[in-house]
């Protein structure tokens, strides 16, 4: 019998209810919990903000250089490249050995929420790009489709995703860590615009010798139309088996988190952007002295200039 309401969301109290429900169906046990490692990787974007791309990145980046070639013989990424804030949920086996070196993993946490002593991957995306991509994840999934507007999203942009935090408290933290060699942090946008670049860094990053071909191999594995191909190994397929087994929302929603376009900000409500530039103005400006994510954004990425 389904728990929660047994259905997708029509409400945030809904969506609560939900998550509650499943958060109460496991208890946390050993195996669900990293145990670190001196190499260990974190691919820990914030939500919406190019996590997905990343572990395909660092997944087939050590797979072409262990085999040759890619790999795709995997039901989804946060499979292979595990997310500790859903295993106790899908009762995962953090432990579990890993198809290649380095183990890696996927989180949406701050660096103080972390484990120290390993490194960290981070890419930074425009806080109103954000919201409107999380909105159309959402939309349709754990929510009714158009049950929430806009407008009434606010409150689940800014929980950030399972293990998260908001937005602002993700951000400052890494941009306190630009300068440390654990730490590479990039902007998604610059890491659309600079994908042979961003693989070339994250192979040295990784201490992977990336030839030519292996570069060429990452390239076409990260390809947006190669991912929404291939986008039933996007879509948190073993998140969606656990919602529809026991909340009764159907394993086959569009879940995927690779769109065929990108999201637009420019759908953003004016009242809604208008909030989040406040709180930046109120969060991140006093501290990096950048007025808005643009002026950050050029900071970021003159240092691969």
């Amino acid at each position: 019998m389904p728990v929660g309401v047994g259905r997708r969301a029509r409400s945030i109290e809904e969506f609560g209810a939900n998550m509650g429900a499943l958060a109460g169906l496991t208890q946390p046990e050993a195996r669900h919990s990293i145990v670190p490692q001196p190499d260990d990787v974190y691919i820990t974007s914030w939500a919406k903000s190019g996590t997905t791309l990343s572990q395909q990145m660092f997944h087939q980046l050590r797979m072409a250089h262990l085999t040759g070639a890619i790999d795709m013989d995997f039901t989804d990424i946060s499979g292979v490249v595990p997310w500790e804030d859903t295993a106790t949920m899908i009762d995962f086996d953090m432990h579990a050995p890993q198809k290649a070196a380095p183990r890696g993993f996927k989180s949406h946490r701050e660096y103080e929420r972390l484990p120290a002593g390993s490194r960290y991957v981070v890419t930074l995306r425009d806080p109103h790009e954000t919201y409107v991509s999380m909105y159309r994840f959402f939309d349709g999934w754990h929510l009714e489709k158009g049950a929430l507007s806009l407008e009434e999203f606010m409150p689940l942009w800014l929980g950030g995703g399972p293990g998260g935090c908001d937005y602002f408290t993700h951000l400052l933290s890494w941009y306190a860590r630009r300068d440390e060699p654990d730490t590479l942090l990039v902007t998604y946008r610059w890491v659309v615009e600079n994908k042979r670049r961003m693989i070339r860094e994250m192979a040295s990053f990784l201490g992977i010798d990336a030839s030519n071909d292996l570069v060429e191999m990452v390239v076409d594995a990260t390809d947006r139309e190669f991912m929404h191909r291939h986008k039933d190994r996007f879509d948190d397929a073993l998140v969606c088996a656990v919602m529809d087994r026991h909340l009764g929302i159907p394993a086959n929603s569009d879940s995927t988190k690779v769109q065929a376009s990108g999201s637009d900000a420019k759908v953003l409500p004016a009242s809604i952007a208008q909030e989040i530039d406040d709180m930046w103005a109120d969060w991140v400006a006093p501290v990096t002295g950048h007025a808005n994510f643009a002026s950050l954004k050029e900071e970021i990425d003159a240092r691969f200039s």
